[in-house]
């Protein structure tokens, strides 16, 4: 075997180890994929209208179904592309009358072109394992993610977010809450969590190290961790060490308060 035929085996094989077994299936109205991925690997969920709902299960399988609802439902196709680093799962919208979505890549680029004039939804129910890492990402639409027990991702433009997970997550709206409950601190770097219209709840572990930012033009900061303040908490901007700081956690909202409280027990 040539090394170039070698490498191209071994590409495929660590693919279906990856993914193997899977099975996908898709009708008019409704999808459905099921199958294994290496832990610390990502499940990826792209939507342009719809919910999406995720939470942990036990076992190893990995469960995607979706309904499609409203007058262009079946014009509507769920694409599954799988990776070096899991699965993306997107919601493509066609051209048509209302111009369609953007290709299914991995990572959190995705676009819309003019699909908010459709009135057809995609509803996302998602179930997988502890071990796997989880992204949500919507248009119009609440994202959802509990009990997670990896590092979730998940954003929207027009919807609230609500996570939990023994990680840490980061999470946006544009027109909607967050909230959110974390069992580790340990991120590197910022970690960043933002909305522009909605308020922000968050949970954090008691033994959290950071250095908080907090930005808001109509909001307060509500905290239960003794905080070194420069600034004013009922300012717009507040800046202030948690424990011994180090890491970053940056909450920034324009119309809505924050409040950061103390993990319950």
């Amino acid at each position: 075997m040539t090394p170039r035929n070698c490498r191209r085996a071994i590409f495929i094989l660590t693919i279906a180890v990856l993914l193997a077994p899977l099975c996908w299936a898709q009708t008019g109205r409704e999808f459905h994929w099921s199958g294994k991925l290496a832990p610390e690997k990502i499940v990826e969920i792209k939507n342009i209208n719809g919910t999406i709902d995720a939470q942990m299960t036990g076992g190893d399988q990995v469960e995607v179904t979706a309904q499609k609802i409203g007058p262009h439902a079946d014009e509507v196709k769920i694409e599954v592309v799988p990776h070096a680093d899991g699965v993306t799962i997107c919601a493509i919208y066609s051209g048509g009358l209302f111009g369609g979505s953007g290709s299914c890549e991995p990572g959190e680029r995705w676009h819309a072109n003019n699909t908010h004039g459709d009135r057809t939804k995609v509803n996302f129910t998602v179930r997988l394992p502890e071990n796997l890492r989880f992204a949500g990402q919507s248009v119009n639409g609440d994202v959802k993610a509990q009990d997670m027990g990896r590092f979730v991702r998940a954003s929207t433009v027009n919807g609230s977010v609500r996570v939990s997970t023994k990680a840490w997550a980061e999470l946006s709206s544009v027109n909607g809450s967050i909230e959110a409950s974390m069992g580790r601190a340990d991120w590197t770097g910022i970690l960043k969590i933002s909305t522009v219209n909605g308020s922000v709840k968050l949970e954090m572990p008691g033994n959290i190290n950071a250095d908080v930012r907090f930005r808001s033009v109509n909001g307060r900061l509500n905290t239960d961790f003794p905080l070194s303040v420069s600034g004013s908490l009922g300012g717009r901007k507040v800046e202030g060490r948690i424990g011994n700081g180090g890491r970053e956690l940056v909450v920034e909202t324009v119309n809505g308060n924050v409040e950061l409280k103390r993990e319950s027990i």
